[in-house]
């Protein structure tokens, strides 16, 4: 049995990065990963690590708003047993109710502190299912030729995620099929963010079919059952939520409605605590698993990677982002080679370090 840790400080930082290229989704594009980098230290000077990465297009949230939110659950956690499931997720709960990514940032810092502390991988700890994942990589909005010319350039992955919606949906409909004719073999998932309505969705479906999409990601804004459930039986199209599911209950809510096939897991919609409950919802329910991200480098990616090899089962792998940043400012954690996410080389915890302290 691992000894008992206290937290001692808990502290955010700026985590700037930049990228290679705009990160466009239905809602705007993210130009620059202005994220939030954790360090939460415990007894002994044990270190733990998280990230907070805001996607403003996605949700609203801001850089700012993290970091408030990391400041005021600083001096609430201080001193709080490392293994006090309920009082870390009160105080995170009371500090970050506007900032899900300051709640990811501090318990992916908790369990990577404790994972360290007990000198093992993180993915180990959640069960060690398996130690691969194969990942699809996204091509996100912009033009028919651009969507053809990034379907061959990755080549080397054997799942492309496109971005649509909020748009002209006949280009959508265009790239689509510019996709699939300059990549035959490649399964083709969509994702709009929200961007369509119903109709337009149904539309896009139907004019698309010959692309044959093997997943439709959050056709239509959140908040409305009715309307996803619409899009699912009218397209026939496997149905996958993201904005819509934020807590386990809302697993409940899509399979009652009749609203969704597939839930996409992130944690930074939720944070550690939360993800693992949707994760264990969704199996119950008999939805298909997927896990994703925001635009987030290999330590919040890792730690992703990590919940779904850990507990395995997982149908859709989109962890792709730290590929399209212009820097890698960590070091350690899972290695890459084309679609292959490999878990063996970490050592402890999600394995990330950071190169250099992040500017406060």
């Amino acid at each position: 049995m691992s000894r008992r840790s206290h937290i001692l400080t808990l502290t955010a930082l700026k985590l700037d990065v930049p990228m290679k290229k705009p990160f466009g989704i239905a809602g705007g594009a993210q130009v620059e990963a202005k994220n939030v980098l954790v360090e939460l230290v415990v007894d002994g000077g044990l270190r733990g690590w998280g990230e907070g990465a805001p996607f403003p297009a996605f949700n609203g949230e801001t850089q700012e708003q993290v970091l408030a939110a990391c400041a005021l659950a600083a001096p609430r956690l201080e001193g709080i047993d490392l293994d006090d499931d309920d009082a870390i997720r009160e105080h995170v709960r009371a500090t970050c109710s506007v900032s899900p990514s300051a709640a990811c940032a501090i318990e992916t810092a908790v369990f990577d502190a404790r994972a360290r502390r007990a000198g093992r991988p993180l993915h180990a700890l959640l069960g060690g299912a398996e130690r691969e994942l194969v990942t699809d990589i996204t091509i996100t909005t912009g033009s028919v030729d651009d969507a053809e010319r990034e379907a061959r350039a990755f080549a080397a992955f054997c799942t492309l995620k496109m971005k649509v919606g909020g748009g002209d949906v006949d280009r959508d409909v265009a790239r689509v099929l510019a996709v699939r004719a300059a990549r035959p073999d490649a399964r083709i998932l969509v994702d709009a963010n929200g961007g369509f309505t119903v109709d337009e969705a149904v539309r896009f479906a139907a004019e698309a079919a010959r692309a044959r999409i093997a997943l439709f990601e959050q056709p239509v804004a959140p908040g409305d059952w009715d309307a996803l459930a619409e899009v699912r039986s009218r397209t026939g199209l496997l149905v996958a939520i993201d904005e819509s599911v934020t807590s386990a209950d809302d697993v409940g809510e899509a399979k009652r409605r009749r609203a969704a096939d597939a839930v996409n897991v992130k944690i930074m919609k939720s944070g550690i605590f939360e993800a693992l409950a949707i994760v264990r919802r969704t199996k119950a329910e008999g939805l298909v698993r997927m896990i994703g991200g925001m635009v987030e480098t290999r330590l919040a990616m890792g730690t992703s990677a990590s919940i779904a090899a850990g507990i395995g089962g997982f149908d859709f792998i989109d962890l792709d982002t730290p590929l399209f940043l212009a820097s890698d400012p960590f070091e350690g954690g899972y290695a890459q080679d084309g679609e292959r996410i490999d878990l063996r080389p970490i050592d402890a915890g999600h394995g990330a370090r950071p190169l250099a302290a992040p500017r406060g």
